[in-house]
Formats: structure tokens, sequence, C-alpha cells
């Protein structure tokens, strides 16, 4: 389920950014025919804009977003940058972790009942350490005291599961931080923006539009940029807490089931 949820959210991008492209150009086009319609002789302003729309056609969406990005200025975009490129890292991060330490518990479980009868809990322990995951680290733990009694083998399994889920969250609070600061980043740079468009008005005097229009324009780039930043690592954040919470389920109902395989061998 939660490799279907990925996969239709990177469908979901993909076709957002193909959809904004057509219209786009249907855009581009339906101005183009209105101006031929209306002004026939004035051909060399429509050549001029026939240019001047021609990149942004070939660019499409990543284009324009590089534009608004540099018309934003360094000093707040390059914050908001950094919290995207630092906060997919980490998430990238905990998913390969995730990736990798996973465990079929099914078979794990089989192979330590089965390695026990053949040679006892040294087997069993063998086996355990030669599986990677959190899963079959628990396992060893419970079963290197298994002389000390089953009570000391729960308690052993329940407090190393919480070691190893507390590796399994390792650097989240970092991610969760940089979706609440780029926001907040882009609300700055729109508070700032204004209150420079204003000082504007103030030394020239008088409400002038175009002055007025770009300050606004400027200052309100940085709010979508962090906002969207935000939206990006808040997609990646759940689909970690998912992987980490299915994980967490399949340690509970695993180390019920090595408890029950460990009172089995030790009536024999």
């Amino acid at each position: 389920m939660k490799k279907v949820f990925a996969i239709l959210s990177i469908v979901a991008i993909f076709n957002l950014g193909s959809t904004l492209t057509v219209v786009a150009q249907d855009s581009t086009a339906t101005a183009q025919v209105a101006a031929t319609d209306s002004a026939v002789a004035v051909t060399d302003s429509t050549q001029v804009t026939d240019e001047a729309t021609a990149p942004a056609e070939e660019g499409g969406m990543h284009k324009a977003l590089k534009q608004k990005f540099i018309e934003g200025g360094a000093g707040w975009m390059a914050p908001i940058a950094f919290c995207l490129i630092v906060g997919l890292a980490l998430c990238i991060e905990r998913i390969l972790y995730l990736s990798l330490s996973s465990t079929n518990t099914k078979k794990l479980l089989e192979n330590i009942d089965e390695a026990w009868n053949k040679g006892g809990v040294e087997a069993a322990l063998e086996v355990c350490r030669n599986t990677r995951g959190p899963v079959a680290s628990i396992f060893y733990q419970g079963l290197s005291r298994f002389d000390e009694g089953i009570d000391v083998v729960e308690k052993s399994v329940a407090s190393y599961g919480g070691v190893q889920l507390g590796l399994l969250e390792k650097n989240l609070t970092w991610v969760t931080l940089f979706i609440t600061l780029s926001p907040s980043l882009g609300f700055l740079g729109t508070v700032v923006g204004m209150i420079q468009a204003f000082d504007k008005i103030q030394q020239v005097g008088d409400i002038s539009a175009t002055i007025v229009a770009g300050g606004m324009k400027v200052a309100l780039l940085t709010t979508v940029f962090g906002l969207i930043v935000a939206m990006i690592l808040q997609v990646f954040f759940n689909y970690i807490l998912s992987l980490i919470e299915s994980m967490t389920n399949d340690m509970e109902d695993s180390s019920i089931s090595l408890l029950d395989i460990i009172v089995k061998h030790s009536k024999k």
C-alpha cells in the first residue's frame, strides 16, 4: 500500500507539471490569435511577443519556477532552498535505511525454530546474528538471555525494542524543523518585502502601481516557495512515518511469536 501511495504521488506531480505546461501553451496560443484578429498591422510587436514567449514554452514549468526563484531574491530564497535540499537528503536517507532494515519476520521465525530444533539456542542465535535488521537484533538480545528465564527475555525484548524504535526515528526532528522553518522564512520574506515596498512609496511621495505591484510580487514569491517546500517535505515525512509504523507493528507482533517459540522449547 505504501509503494502504491508513493507511485501515485509521483504520477500526480508529473501530471500536474504537464497540465500546467499545456495550460500555458493554450493561453499563449489564444493571446496570439486575439492579437492577430485585432491588429494585423502590428506585425513587429507580434514577432517580439512570439520571441519572448518561445523560451517559456520550451522551458516549461521548470524554467518558470527558476525565473520566479531568481526574482524572489537570493537573500530569502537561498535559506528556503537550503531547507529543501537538506530536508530531502534526510528523508531519502531515512527511506533507504528503513528499506534496508525491513525483514521477512515470518521466514526468520521459521528459521529460528528450525535451527533451535537442530542445534539448540546457540544455533538460533547464529541465525539472528546472520540476519540484518532491527527485528533480528531484538531477537538476538532476547535469545541471549534465555538462561535467565522467560521474564528476563520478555523485558529484554521490550527494552531493546524501544532502542531500535529510536534508531528508526533518527533525524526526523530535523525534517519537522525544516517543514516548519521553510514557510516561516517565506512569511518573513513577505513581510520584509512589503516594508521595503512601503519605504519606496514613502520616498517617492506618491502611490505608484508599478512600485507597489513589483514589490508585492517579489515579497509574495518567498511565501509561495516556502509553502511548496513545506508541502514536499510533509509528503516524504508522512511516508516515512507510515514505514516506521508498519515496522513497529511488525516488531511487536514478531516479538510475541518469538516468546511463544521460547516457551515451547523451554518445556522440552
